[in-house]
């Protein structure tokens, strides 16, 4: 097919990159949609339901639970049967279903009209779009709306996709596949793109990692979560570089931001990647839109923004405005942290004064290891080193620009007649100003505090999310700690203006001891522990814990725990949380099959992606 020129805006530099036989346009800067493709196209573009068999995701490889799923299918304005057409599977987030980004034919969505005026004004070729969903426990259920189950859900997609969605479609419709077997679906992958918004990117990464054998192109936009990226890069070894090309975008107010710019930093030094901004011959790309937030706004422009990129624009003006082309610099100021670096040299590095000595045990003899890749904790174990080297180059970074990431709670007097108080303080991970708070106390049997795996990596994550997070370091004695989390609350109430923190709503989260000091103090009040009153927090969080007292002044509770936890019977947390209930009040607890104690965030788990069901917990007792 002939490809047809775009109208090129003086203002809107572009760059070209050779990859894969093909010029690909990059923008600089993203484009924004013109208001008028909001509006109905003139040449309206065909939405069509797409009926398949597949099994359920989890005993798949039993084929025992067949499912009937259906797929939203696109089909571009004088669709022809004789002309072939590149095919991009386009996933839903969370919350969401097939019919989540197009719509349904009865009710088409925005972003429909977007392609339909694109198409017709040449930016985009004319091209199928698949919209199917990774929902399948049932064929009613809503899976999207839990995130532990999407992650894994996700991670079993490619079954479904390569083995029943794809053929159905590029069976039934007009592709450059010749026919719907395994060869001829790999042998047309340079026609073929998947792409999703949120739990769809991370959908679009697993993609990546079990199926590029059968996409070239990858559009993750806004992935919100940690993954295993080493492992997923690795998936590439062997392949030319120019083999693929990924398109990551995000938003500056999105709290997936942290993770694509963590996620994309690895890129660049993976030896499977190229930036395209540093070479011609990159393979991928990254674009963050200033302003954008987490929401449907975001997710057309990135599409709309991608699809242009896969399959569209004038080769000779992109050929015409190489010459403009400008490589980005990375800021070289900042000397990070890495896996080899040396714990004692993050303590004494200077950005931490003497609140350095804090982000690790202060007796050293519940740690092990030299470098940040090698500490382990006791009762924890190793810990995620990329996770680990994440938070001390965040807390450096805020530190050099100027922000206050450590809290004293208690006065140089109160030090003196009290020496153990030198070792008390708020680590502070700042979210949105005046949004909600988070105050965190990590686990470590009471002989030190775990903050580095129970605390840290939390609060890291809730400000993620916009939220104030303060991770809580503390005597280990219960009395004593218990009397630090009631100074930190009164400290932030009494604090709260000036740190620009809103404390209405406030929720408290522990692991382990940790979560016995935060039920304690969330049941009994700040004034049991040598504070006046002060609010009650709005729920408690407690990971992997044998507490079974209930006094009937708990607050709304949501628990986590293992059922391998060789410390915590996980049947106590039950029988405590089902107490709650007991008596009136709201309690929700989330047991994992065969996990240890001290997982943390679960990373890598099946409990990965709990701390979103928390949060929504959270939200729900929120009262404004």
């Amino acid at each position: 097919m002939k490809r047809r020129a775009i109208t090129v805006l003086i203002m809107f530099t572009i760059f070209l990159v050779v990859a894969h036989g093909r010029n690909v346009m990059i923008p600089e800067k993203l484009k924004e949609i013109p208001d008028e493709y909001f509006k109905p196209s003139k040449q309206p573009g065909t939405l069509t339901e797409l009926y398949y068999d597949t099994y359920e995701s989890f005993s798949y490889s039993e084929k025992s639970r067949p499912i009937r799923k259906r797929a939203i299918v696109y089909l571009p304005y004088g669709y022809n049967e004789n002309q072939k057409y590149d095919v991009f599977y386009l996933m839903h987030g969370g919350w969401g279903d097939e019919t989540s980004m197009l719509g349904t034919p009865e009710k088409p969505s925005p972003l429909k009209n977007v392609i339909d005026n694109a198409i017709a004004a040449g930016e985009i070729k004319p091209l199928i779009i698949v919209c199917p969903t990774y929902n399948n426990t049932n064929e009613n259920g809503l899976d999207s709306a839990n995130f532990s189950l999407a992650m894994q859900l996700t991670r079993n997609y490619p079954n479904e996709l390569l083995n029943d969605l794809i053929p159905a479609v590029e069976g039934t419709y007009s592709t450059y596949a010749e026919s719907t077997s395994k060869e001829n679906l790999i042998a047309s992958r340079d026609h073929r793109g998947f792409g999703g918004f949120s739990m769809g990117a991370v959908a679009t990464w697993r993609i990546f990692r079990y199926a590029l054998d059968y996409f070239r192109y990858f559009l993750p936009m806004s992935c919100g979560t940690t993954l295993n990226d080493e492992e997923i890069f690795a998936s590439a070894e062997g392949r030319d570089p120019n083999d693929y090309f990924v398109f990551v975008m995000t938003g500056t107010n999105d709290f997936a931001y942290a993770y694509d710019k963590a996620r994309v930093d690895r890129m660049r030094k993976s030896p499977y990647f190229i930036d395209f901004d540093e070479s011609p011959d990159g393979n991928f790309a990254f674009r963050v839109k200033d302003g954008y937030s987490h929401d449907m706004r975001a997710a057309m422009e990135y599409i709309y923004n991608g699809l242009k990129v896969f399959w569209g624009g004038d080769e000779k003006t992109q050929e015409k405005q190489r010459e403009n082309r400008q490589v980005s610099k990375n800021d070289q100021s900042f000397k990070p942290f890495t896996t080899d670096t040396k714990i004692e040299d993050v303590i004494k590095d200077p950005s931490f004064g003497k609140f350095g000595r804090l982000l690790f045990p202060t007796d050293k003899r519940y740690y092990s290891g030299d470098t940040l890749g090698e500490l382990s904790l006791t009762w924890y174990g190793k810990l995620n080193p990329n996770k680990t080297v994440e938070i001390v180059n965040y807390l450096k970074k805020r530190v050099e620009s100027g922000d206050t990431i450590f809290y004293d709670i208690y006065s140089d007097e109160e030090k003196v007649r009290d020496p153990d108080k030198e070792n008390t303080g708020l680590f502070f991970f700042r979210g949105n100003k005046g949004a909600k708070t988070a105050i965190i106390v990590a686990g470590g049997g009471f002989a030190y505090v775990g903050a580095m795996q129970d605390s840290f990596p939390h609060a890291l994550e809730l400000s993620k999310m916009g939220y104030n997070a303060f991770a809580l370091i503390y005597r280990p004695d219960p009395q004593a700690a218990c009397e630090d989390l009631a100074r930190a609350i009164a400290f932030l109430h009494e604090n709260a203006g000036e740190i620009g923190i809103d404390m209405e709503d406030y929720s408290l989260w522990g692991g382990s001891a940790g979560a016995r000091v935060v039920a304690w103090v969330g049941s009994y009040g700040t004034e049991s522990f040598g504070e006046k009153r002060y609010p009650h927090p709005a729920i408690v969080v407690m990971q992997y814990t044998a507490l079974s007292e209930v006094t009937g002044r708990e607050p709304p509770t949501f628990a986590v725990v293992g059922t391998n936890d060789a410390i915590v019977p996980y049947k106590t947390m039950v029988d405590r949380i089902n107490k709650i209930k007991a008596n009136g009040t709201d309690a929700e607890i989330t047991i994992f099959p065969g996990l240890p104690h001290g997982f943390g965030l679960g990373e890598g788990t099946i409990a990965e992606g709990w701390i979103y069901d928390a949060v929504r917990f959270w939200e729900k007792h929120m009262t404004r």
